[in-house]
């Protein structure tokens, strides 16, 4: 789990995938960085206060200029 839980935040899970890794995969082709298993959408689990800051971490994580898509945020639990 990405950051600790205290008792002010919530445990999340964010779904996400690399757009570029997905388009190069279709291509039967891999990227020079991130291994393929990124085309598929990777589940995270993050605390956070809320949806827009679990969304705000995982962006800090998982760049979108780098490709990262977050495709769902749900709260657990």
């Amino acid at each position: 789990m990405l950051y600790d839980t205290d008792s002010n935040r919530s445990k999340f899970e964010v779904s996400l995938f690399n757009k570029d890794v997905r388009a190069l995969v279709k291509e039967n082709r891999s990227h020079t960085f991130y291994e393929d298993r990124w085309a598929d959408t990777q589940v995270h689990d993050i605390s956070a206060e809320d949806e827009r800051e679990a969304r705000r971490l995982m962006a800090e994580r998982f760049s979108p200029e780098e490709g990262f898509v977050i495709e769902r945020v749900a709260r657990c639990g």
